[in-house]
């Protein structure tokens, strides 16, 4: 029996405002998160945050 390929799906993200990309670079180059922690926990892509 064969399976059917599961397809992905690309995530949605808000529009983050200028203040929370200021707010999360801050953190990231303070050291108090990662890239990685940062995206997930203010709903921003990784792409933006490096950008």
């Amino acid at each position: 029996m064969k399976t059917q390929k599961q397809h992905w799906r690309k995530k949605s993200y808000q529009k983050a405002t200028l203040e929370t990309k200021l707010l999360v670079v801050d953190q990231i180059t303070n050291g108090q998160t990662s890239i990685r922690a940062a995206s997930k926990k203010y709903d921003v892509p990784r792409t933006t945050i490096n950008y």
